[in-house]
């Protein structure tokens, strides 16, 4: 038997992923999640062999999410199951720990033969990827094992509480909206956004957020609108367009 996890922050994409997942009588889903901290304390309980994430998650995104599973040593298995399937988040995940990277589009068996690839202590790749990264990626003296050696991820050079601003920023909160979420002083808040801007060579917030996006180092499906009526319009756009995804991926053979 397999054992898995389920971790999205939306419970009708939940639910589509564990009929999908339990089709395959081999499959035991022991727990789901609504967010990155949820899926943390649930793998600690349950130790599963499989744990499917998204990327965007509430209180910790997908990326962090694996590289606190990782330091559990677990033998836990982390697959991204996402909407964003740029080069720049699938190379991310994996400098991250990912042992898969499933887009969000593909068909229902496609995460199922994920789910068997990393179970068996291979690594899997959504064939609807860019076919130059795949090829790249499974290709001998890989271009991700290189950019492993000689080009540490821009995560990588971030503490685990500049990761955090920086994706409540990218979020649109203010500088006092992230000292409450955080409990810190705004002095704190203002000193890790100025680290954020030296470390990644900007200049000012707007191209904290572009930089970010475009680097893969916060998921491209958060919201990044500053006003309130703009962060409702965002997430109801993330929502709606969650939806979708996941009735294309739920849609698999059981027909």
């Amino acid at each position: 038997m397999m054992t898995i996890v389920l971790a999205d922050d939306h419970v009708v994409v939940r639910q589509g992923l564990r009929a999908l997942v339990e089709s395959d009588p081999r499959c035991v889903i022991v727990g789901e999640a609504a967010d990155g901290i949820e899926a943390i304390e649930l793998v600690k309980r349950k130790k599963p062999q499989v744990l499917i994430v998204d990327l965007m998650m509430p209180r910790l995104n997908g990326l962090d999410t694996i590289r606190k599973v990782l330091r559990l040593k677990l033998n836990t298995r982390v697959i991204i199951l996402s909407m964003c399937g740029d080069e720049a988040y699938v190379l991310e995940a994996m400098k991250a720990g990912a042992a898969a990277y499933v887009a969000k589009a593909s068909c229902g068996n496609e995460l199922l033969q994920a789910i068997r690839e990393v179970v068996a202590g291979r690594r899997y790749l959504s064939p609807r990827l860019s076919e130059s990264f795949r090829g790249s990626y499974t290709a001998k003296g890989t271009l991700l094992e290189k950019a492993q050696i000689d080009s540490p991820s821009l995560s990588d050079t971030l503490t685990a509480r500049e990761r955090q601003v920086l994706q409540l920023v990218v979020e649109g909160a203010t500088s006092r909206d992230i000292g409450i979420r955080l409990k810190i002083g705004s002095h704190a808040v203002e000193s890790h956004r100025a680290s954020l801007l030296r470390k990644m060579g900007l200049h000012s917030r707007q191209d904290l957020i572009r930089a970010a996006l475009q680097r893969g180092v916060i998921p491209k499906d958060a919201p990044t609108s500053t006003g309130r009526s703009g962060n409702k319009s965002g997430l109801v756009r993330r929502t709606t367009t969650r939806r979708v995804a996941a009735r294309s991926v739920v849609k698999h053979d059981i027909q």
